[in-house]
């Protein structure tokens, strides 16, 4: 089993990252969060006023059990009901609680049984989507299109003693703010631009709501995911 090059972005050098640590209410809770794009994760480890770091490692694949968000047999709405478990939304009564109360019972995976997951990282952006989603002003197929504007890219999570044993660390790469948190910026704001002409563009005849998830009693195994 091949084995892979990660980034984590950080203010900090970080050579032996510690199970357990960590923000619990990030995408898919407790973790050690990395990418494959250096890039990424230069723009991650910036701030408005601090310099970071894009810590590198090299992670073996071999005997560990993987997530795949953005893979059959899982589905965009597996990775919303992740995000639902673990991030704090503020949402109305009424259809969008409705909705959020829904995708839990029936779209959440067993995910903390998994060594490592990969899918959509929730930039700010990208939690914007899932909320107007949540609110029925945009269709599952504009969410989907929505992932993939800004080039936000995907985030692997390790999640699992095994896993962070298999983490061999191999430098910590120092990152510039001034050059890298305007790209950071400027990425989501492409993404909200491209989002807003996704947006207004008119629902096809067939385009499914959540609403429409409600009332047709969708299962997790439906052919049309």
């Amino acid at each position: 089993m091949k084995k892979i090059t990660l980034y984590h972005g950080s203010t900090k050098v970080i050579e032996k990252p510690l199970l357990g640590e960590g923000n619990p209410k990030n995408d898919y809770g407790l973790g050690f969060y990395c990418t494959e794009n250096q890039e990424l994760a230069k723009e991650w480890a910036s701030t408005e006023r601090n310099n970071g770091f894009a810590n590198h490692y090299e992670l073996d694949l071999k005997k560990l059990n993987i997530l795949y968000l953005n893979r059959k047999p899982c589905h965009i709405l597996n990775w919303l009901a992740i995000l639902l478990k673990n991030r704090t939304f503020v949402l109305s009564q009424g259809l969008p609680t409705d909705a959020r109360d829904y995708l839990l019972d029936n779209f959440l995976p067993e995910y903390e049984n998994y060594d490592v997951i990969t899918g959509y990282r929730a930039d700010d952006s990208y939690f914007s989507f899932a909320n107007a989603f949540l609110n029925n002003t945009i269709s599952l197929e504009q969410l989907r299109q929505a992932m993939y504007l800004g080039k936000l890219g995907e985030q692997i999570v390790l999640k699992s003693e095994k896993a962070f044993d298999s983490l061999n660390y191999i430098k910590s790469i120092p990152v510039d703010s001034s050059l890298y948190y305007p790209k950071r910026q400027a990425r989501d704001s492409k993404a909200r631009y491209d989002f807003q002409n996704v947006k207004s563009l008119p629902a096809s005849a067939d385009a499914v709501f959540m609403i429409d998830i409600l009332r047709q009693k969708w299962t997790n195994d439906d052919t049309r995911l």
